[in-house]
Order: C-alpha cells, then structure tokens, then sequence
C-alpha cells in the first residue's frame, strides 16, 4: 500500500539489537513496517548509518515525500539531539545527522516514545498519569504526567530501574547496589538462576514455568524487588494505572497477580493502583516515532482518534 505525497510519515524505533521502522498515515494506518538489524558492534558511525539508510528507504517505498520523520533512540535525548548512548557508543549526535530528507524530524527517548503510545494509542488512552514500564533486557520506566511523557530536570527521569530496593543486595552494571533491574529485568532473572543452578543458558520464561525450587527463590526476589520498587513510585506520584509492558510481562498472571498482591500490602493506608498489561507490544516505540513525526510536521493533534492496523513485514538485512 502506498502513501500520497506527504500524507505519511517516516516512524522510527531503534534498538540494542534492532530496528523497527515504517510509514504512517494521517488517520494512523501503518502502510509498512520493517526490522533491519541495529550494527552495533561496527561502532557509532555504523549505527547512524544504517539509520540514514533505513530512513531513505522507507521514504522510497511511499509515494511522495514523508511530512515528518520521528525517531526513538536509547539514551539521553533531546527533541533535535542524541545527547548519549552509552551501548550505541554516540555522543551529541545532530538530529539532522540521522536523515537524508530535508523534512523535519524530532528525537525521542526509546522507553518515553513508546509510553507516548500507550498513552496516546494503548492502555493508557484517556488516563492523564499512569507509570509504563517494560521490563525486558533491562528496565526503565515512562512517568506519564498530564498526558505527556516526563523527562525531569536534564532527562535521566523514568529511571525506575536503577532504584535501591536491596540498598545491600548485589551490585547492579551501573556500579550501584541493590537496583531494581539487578533482580527483576528478564536478563538478570535468566542470569540469577544460572549462577545459583549452574545451568546455563536459562532464559526468564523458563524460570517463570519452572517449580525448581531455585527457580522459585529467583523469581520470588524478582517480584519483591517489583513490588517494593512499584509502592514507592506510588506513595511519590499517585499514578491513576501501572502499565507493565516488555517481554517479561508476557508472563500473565504469573507477574500480574503476586505483584498486584505485594504492592497491596505494601501500600496499607491506601488502595494500590491497578496493574494492566501494555496494549501496543513491539510496536509501541515504532507507533509513538510515528506521533512524534507528525509532531515535527506541524501536526500534534493527530493521534487521538486513530485506529490502528499494523502489518508487520518480515525482517529486511
């Protein structure tokens, strides 16, 4: 399916491992989505590279130039700059360093771009404060607040994952001890059980499924450590909702209710917001690229009333 001249926008979201990018139309119809892999290990100029190029090419397959190109990137993020990236290795990298069009284009922070999404797309829809978190490799959070997502004071706010639940537990890559994404990431849940089993090679759904009575203990700290991050965000910013999201939320029930259950308790004057899965998956970075390139364009009324069709493509090399 095609575009008709600047009726679409280029969307873009780029992560560790890939990226995932496509066209999206005014009324929020998906015309095309594609992954390429992101070539991290060939260094930062690689990476902005292939996001030139992954652009170029999505402009290319829609009819007529793109009105705007949103872009989610890890990191530190401005709105025209991609200030910092610690696993993609760039610093200060220009907005326009990323395009080969001469259309606008606004940056995003990857986890805030796709709480964009929930909020404006998903779960979220209609909730003016409500706190997404996916958990996945790692953890970090979006902290919805009237309807638009909050970076803090120099954009390190959201940062959920790096928070002392076990001010004394093990120390975390980040050089603190104790931090949330230390027990409760699906990285960190596959890497406990190995250390504590000696089998290798674990992921976190199987440490989930397992009555292993060390893949127990396992995920039993990962939900605690959860449950005492999630009461804290709570008693600071009053969410109306708590929308977890990322692979490890694939887990059902086995997540959603014992945490549900803690952070009960743990809250004892008042009631714990409700927990809801994240209604976007994979697409909610890709989808909320998409709002900000029709920010870019002039157009930031656009979204509210979009239904959504998407029509994921095959992986592109």
């Amino acid at each position: 399916m095609s575009a008709s001249s600047s009726s679409f926008v280029v969307a873009l979201d780029v992560g560790g491992t890939s990226m995932k990018g496509g066209l999206v139309s005014e009324s929020g119809a998906v015309l095309l989505s594609e992954r390429r892999p992101t070539p991290v290990a060939d260094g930062p100029e690689a990476v902005v590279g292939a996001i030139r190029d992954f652009i170029g090419h999505l402009a290319a397959s829609g009819d007529g130039n793109p009105a705007g190109v949103g872009l989610a990137v890890p990191g530190l993020v401005s709105a025209d700059t991609a200030l910092y990236a610690a696993n993609l290795g760039w610093s200060d990298v220009p907005a326009i360093d990323f395009t080969p069009l001469d259309v606008p284009i606004m940056l995003g922070h990857d986890v805030r771009t796709g709480g964009l999404a929930e909020s404006v797309l998903g779960a979220g829809r209609g909730v003016s404060d409500f706190l997404f978190l996916p958990i996945g490799t790692g953890i970090a959070g979006a902290m919805i607040l009237h309807g638009e997502p909050y970076g803090g004071a120099s954009g390190w706010g959201g940062e959920i994952g790096h928070i002392p639940v076990f001010p004394d537990g093990e120390q975390c890559a980040c050089g603190q001890f104790g931090c949330l994404e230390t027990y409760a990431s699906a990285a960190s849940v596959g890497r406990r059980y190995s250390l504590r089993s000696g089998l290798e090679g674990i992921r976190a759904e199987q440490v989930v499924s397992s009555d292993d009575p060390v893949a127990i203990e396992v995920w039993d700290e990962a939900v605690e450590a959860l449950s005492l991050a999630l009461a804290t965000y709570t008693l600071l910013l009053d969410p109306s909702m708590i929308v977890l999201g990322g692979g490890l939320a694939e887990a059902g029930p086995a997540l959603f209710d014992p945490v549900r259950t803690r952070l009960v308790k743990r809250l004892a004057f008042r009631a714990a917001p409700p927990l809801h899965p994240a209604a976007l998956g994979v697409d909610a970075g890709m989808l909320g690229a998409a709002l900000l390139g029709w920010r870019a364009a002039g157009r930031p009324e656009l979204g509210p009333g979009w239904v959504l069709d998407v029509r994921s493509q095959p992986l592109v090399s």
